[in-house]
C-alpha cells in the first residue's frame, strides 16, 4: 500500500482491514459524498464549502478512499483536490457553454449509443463512477441514475450494431463501464464479440487511477476472452501514479490488452510542458501510452478548467523532441457540435524556399530543408 492511502486509513477509516481497503466494492460502498465527511477531511476554501451546501444543483460529489487519500487537505489548487471537490465557479455559465457541447444527443439513434464516426460508436454502459470528475464532459448525464445497463436497452443497443455492418469498432464507456460487476461486463462483452463485423472493443475508463482495487486477476482473466481488447485509461496529473495505480495497470498490460492514455488539459493543474513530461514519463513506466490530450470541453461551469488552444501547443511544443515519440500524445479539440476529433499541432513547417525545398524548423528551433519533390 502507497504511504499516503496508509496514512489515510489509518486517520479516518482505522476499522477497515487490509482485505476491506482492497475491496473494491467497500471502496465503492464507502465513498466520500457529503459536506460533513469532506470538511472533515479536507480544509475548505470558501467557494468549496458554498460549492458542497449547494451540492444538489451541480454534479455530485464522490471519491473513493483511495483517491481520496491522494488529496492535499491544504492545498486547493493541488490537481487532484480540483478536479474532485466542487468550487462555486461551476455554477458560472459563460459563453459558448453547453450542457452538451459535443452534440451526443443529437447523434443517438439509442438511448446510450453514440453514433459519430461512420466506422465506430460509444457505447454509454453506465452513468455511475466511482468517482466524479468536475470537467466531466458528460456531467449533465453522470451520476444521476437515468442510464443503466438494463437488459432491454443494452439489448436494443446490440440490435442497431448488427443491422450496421459498418461498425467494426465499439468503445465501451459511460459512466465507467469497470464499476459493473464481472458478470454484467461480461454480458456485454459477449454479445458485442458474437457480432461478426465488430472488429475491436475498446473499455474507457478511470479505474486504473481513482479505483485500483477493481483491477483483479479474475477480472483480466475475463477480459483476456475478448481479445483484441483495448483501454482507453484517463489520467491527469502524475501524482495519480501511485502504487497500487501501476500495479492495476501491470495486471492489465500483462493480460496483452494494450493501454492507451487520454488527458484533459486543465488549467493550473497539468498546463505546462514540465507537468505534462512527469505524467507521459510515469505513464510510459507503467506501460500505458500517451494517446490523446485533450482540449477541455465548453461543458456548463468550465471556465476555469480551460486554457487557451495555444497552451496546449505550447505543451507539445514543449514534449516533442524533449522526450520519446512514443510519449507524446495527440493534441486535439473535440469539435462542438459534433465535429469529432481535429488535431492541433505546433507548426513546424515554415514554407519553401526558391527552389521548392521544404523549410523545417526543429525542436530547438532549427532550420532545415527537405526535398520535397520527385523526379522522373
Amino acid at each position: 500500500m502507497s504511504p499516503a492511502c496508509r496514512a489515510f486509513r489509518a486517520r479516518f477509516f482505522p476499522e477497515a482491514s487490509d482485505a476491506q481497503w482492497s475491496d473494491w466494492r467497500w471502496q465503492i460502498r464507502h465513498r466520500i459524498r457529503t459536506f460533513e465527511e469532506v470538511r472533515r477531511m479536507v480544509q475548505l476554501t470558501t467557494e468549496e464549502e458554498k460549492a458542497l451546501e449547494l451540492g444538489g444543483k451541480m454534479l455530485p460529489l464522490a471519491v473513493t478512499p483511495h483517491y481520496m487519500a491522494l488529496v492535499s487537505p491544504t492545498d486547493p489548487d493541488q490537481a487532484i483536490r480540483r478536479s474532485m471537490i466542487p468550487t462555486v465557479y461551476e455554477l458560472r455559465r459563460c459563453p459558448g457553454e453547453a450542457d452538451d457541447p459535443l452534440g451526443e444527443e443529437h447523434q443517438s439513434p439509442i438511448p446510450g449509443l453514440v453514433h459519430r464516426y461512420p466506422d465506430r460508436v460509444l457505447l454509454l454502459a453506465t452513468d455511475f463512477c466511482s468517482a466524479y470528475c468536475r470537467y466531466c464532459t458528460r456531467s449533465r448525464v453522470v451520476g444521476h441514475g437515468a442510464l443503466t445497463p438494463s437488459t432491454r436497452r443494452l439489448e436494443m443497443v446490440f440490435d442497431y450494431i448488427r443491422r450496421n455492418p459498418a461498425v467494426r469498432d465499439v468503445l465501451v464507456s459511460g459512466g465507467d463501464p469497470l464499476t459493473l460487476s464481472d458478470e454484467r461486463l461480461e454480458y456485454i462483452l459477449a454479445n458485442l464479440r458474437a457480432i461478426p463485423h465488430v472488429e475491436v472493443i475498446r473499455l474507457g475508463t478511470k479505474i486504473p487511477a481513482v479505483l485500483p482495487q477493481r483491477i483483479t486477476p479474475q477480472l483480466v482473466r475475463m477480459l483476456r476472452k475478448y481479445h483484441p481488447l483495448w483501454m482507453s485509461l484517463h489520467f491527469t496529473h502524475p501524482d495519480e501514479c501511485c502504487l497500487e495505480t501501476a500495479r492495476a495497470c501491470a495486471l492489465l498490460a500483462d493480460a496483452g490488452i494494450p493501454l492507451g492514455s487520454q488527458t484533459v488539459l486543465l488549467k493550473g493543474m497539468n498546463d505546462s510542458a514540465e507537468v505534462m513530461r512527469r505524467l507521459v514519463h510515469s505513464l510510459m513506466r507503467m506501460r500505458v501510452k500517451p494517446y490523446y490530450l485533450y482540449q477541455c470541453d465548453p461543458i456548463s461551469g468550465s471556465e476555469h478548467f480551460r486554457t487557451a488552444v495555444s497552451k496546449g501547443v505550447d505543451v507539445i511544443r514543449g514534449l516533442r523532441g524533449h522526450t520519446s515519440g512514443y510519449a507524446v500524445p495527440t493534441y486535439v479539440i473535440d469539435a462542438p457540435g459534433g465535429g469529432g476529433k481535429i488535431p492541433v499541432s505546433p507548426d513546424y513547417v515554415a514554407g519553401r524556399d526558391a527552389e521548392g525545398n521544404l523549410r523545417l524548423t526543429n525542436y530547438e528551433g532549427g532550420s532545415f530543408q527537405y526535398p520535397d519533390y520527385v523526379t522522373g
